[in-house]
């Protein structure tokens, strides 16, 4: 696609904060969504921070070349449960964040160094178009349930579905209308648009729900900000509550032996299944940029960022990362790959998190509107997964069941559990369409023969 800013281009500093912005939008809901899901103590505005360190430390290792924001990974939640669950006590588990998230980085590190000595051309081998393809397709249509759940979703309980599906859908319209008929610059900043649409439509329904003492009209919550108290600093400026900070001294006394293989095998395996996310994230992004990411900062680099990223957000968070696919959605609407954008989301993530009332601001921001959001970001992602493979002939049987097991088992939300390791439903998708090449192959050869 021609792209309006490519990864080394320099917009202006005005464009840059828009452009942050709206980055900081796309990837907000979920970055806060997974410490709100595995609570114990885990805050939202620390999510925010190690999101903000962690895609840092992955744009050092990439030396800026590859324009993709890290956020909390919802892969690793089933994880993050276990470092809170057993016999140890909650102290241990936020020692359990850090050690499971060390052992998670030290997998990505131990690929990092096969790609550096064996290139990628067995990857390439492993997972041609035709397995890659339908695999980003998936990424985004696995996400299609959270999306329109969001989308007919009210924050109050007594709100009504249908006022949050037209605050919703309004998001979207919105959304689709400025950036394809929108000015050259509104056509950058399609979401900020739209989340400010939704959120005023939200606001004037909430106003007369409250004039008329008709509840169904209110599905924003205020609640975040109007519990703040202005007579107090810390209602102003607060320091996130640290991962590294929680643990205490007396938490590593509770690290044993079966402890550490409780979080191996809720990690380990884990990790392994989001190097298959992260190389097809990576795989989809340079389909956009037009760049092949694997080559151009290199599949090594983009590995070792990822996996010191994860490991240094969850010292301050308490969540591992990983390439989200908003951001590569954003990227994709826009036609904005300018790293200096992905550089200033992730300062804004680390300011924002010890600004109180933006950071509760943020937390009022409707479901229903994100959700809206949501529906062009996912969607995006599933088109351009489809277009990967659209050269793949489909004619050949082996190609078409490989293509089929992946979507119809991603489609249908296929999830393994062995104990408290479960594998999702993009790692199930590609797995299976791996083995599914590897069985079908030896049968492809002796055609190409014949």
């Amino acid at each position: 696609m021609d792209l309006v800013y490519g990864i080394k281009d320099r917009p202006s500093i005005g464009k840059v904060f828009l452009f942050a912005v709206q980055q900081l939008l796309a990837i907000m809901a979920a970055t806060i969504a997974v410490p709100a899901i595995v609570g114990n103590g885990l805050s939202a505005s620390a999510a925010l921070f190690g999101a903000g360190v962690g895609t840092i430390i992955y744009l050092i290792f990439t030396k800026s070349a590859s324009p993709v924001f890290l956020g909390s990974s919802f892969a690793f939640i089933g994880s993050m449960f276990s470092a809170f669950g057993g016999a140890a006590s909650i102290t241990v588990g936020y020692w359990g964040l850090i050690i499971g998230s060390l052992m998670a980085g030290i997998v990505y590190i131990i690929i990092a160094l096969a790609v550096k000595f064996f290139g990628v051309s067995w990857i390439d081998k492993l997972m041609p178009p035709v397995i890659i393809g339908p695999t980003v397709a998936i990424i985004g249509l696995s996400l299609s349930g959270n999306a329109i759940g969001d989308l007919m979703r009210s924050n109050i309980e007594s709100g009504s579905s249908y006022v949050a599906l037209i605050c919703g859908l309004f998001t979207l319209f919105v959304t689709m209308l400025c950036s394809t008929y929108g000015s050259k610059v509104g056509k950058l900043i399609p979401f900020i648009q739209g989340i400010l649409a939704g959120y005023i439509l939200a606001s004037i329904f909430a106003i007369i729900g409250h004039a008329t003492n008709n509840p169904a009209l209110i599905v924003i919550n205020y609640s975040a900000l109007s519990s703040l108290d202005f007579s107090k600093f810390s209602s102003f400026l607060s320091l996130p509550n640290f991962t590294f900070l929680l643990g205490g001294k007396d938490g590593l006394e509770g690290v044993t032996g079966t402890y550490l293989l409780t979080i191996f095998a809720a990690y380990v395996p884990v990790a392994f299944v989001v190097f298959a996310e992260h190389l097809a994230d990576h795989k989809n992004l340079s389909a956009i940029v037009g760049v092949n990411l694997l080559e151009n900062p290199g599949l090594t680099r983009t590995l070792l960022g990822d996996g010191v990223g994860t490991f240094i957000s969850t010292l301050f968070g308490g969540c591992p990362n990983t390439t989200y696919g908003e951001s590569i959605g954003c990227v994709a609407i826009t036609r904005n790959a300018s790293t200096v954008s992905i550089w200033g989301c992730a300062f804004l993530c680390i300011v924002f998190s010890l600004i109180t009332p933006l950071v509760a601001f943020l937390e009022t921001i409707p479901s229903c509107v994100m959700g809206g959001v949501c529906v062009s970001l996912y969607g995006f992602i599933a088109v351009s997964g489809l277009k990967m493979f659209q050269q793949v002939d489909l004619s050949k049987n082996s190609n078409l069941f490989v293509a089929s097991v992946i979507l119809i088992t991603g489609v249908g939300g296929m999830v393994v559990k062995f104990g408290k390791v479960e594998i999702r439903t993009v790692a199930c998708a590609l797995i299976l369409g791996i083995l599914t090449n590897i069985v079908l192959s030896k049968g492809k050869k002796s055609n190409e023969k014949q």
